[in-house]
């Protein structure tokens, strides 16, 4: 029996940033004198899948990235900061509020 798996068509610009990230983490690792084994057992990944995230393999889930970043010490917390900061996204929805003419009349107590 062979497994279905889907490929997923990557973007040449998400391509880069994947890789950028792989690196990255490669650089954090080594700064941390870290190695490979040793990083991917505390991930519970095999050190074949860390290879591949060092590298920006877009076949590799997020959550092994995820275990990756966490294994040197929390840097999974780094996930966090993914699209905080949605500045086209709020330039778009304030698009569409619509602004009252005038300002609503004011109501007297009689």
């Amino acid at each position: 029996m062979s497994e279905d798996k889907r490929k997923v068509t990557i973007m040449p610009s998400t391509q880069r940033i994947l890789s950028q990230m792989g690196e990255q983490i490669r650089m954090a690792r080594l700064r941390r004198k870290l190695p490979m084994e040793l990083v991917a057992e505390r991930a519970g990944i095999s050190r074949a899948t860390l290879y591949k995230i060092e590298r920006g393999d877009s076949s590799v889930s997020m959550g092994a990235y995820a275990n990756a970043l966490h294994a040197l010490n929390h840097m999974d917390q780094d996930l966090l900061l993914i699209a905080k900061d949605d500045t086209l996204g709020r330039k778009l929805q304030d698009l569409g509020l619509k602004t009252p003419r005038r300002a609503p009349k004011m109501k007297r107590n009689e």
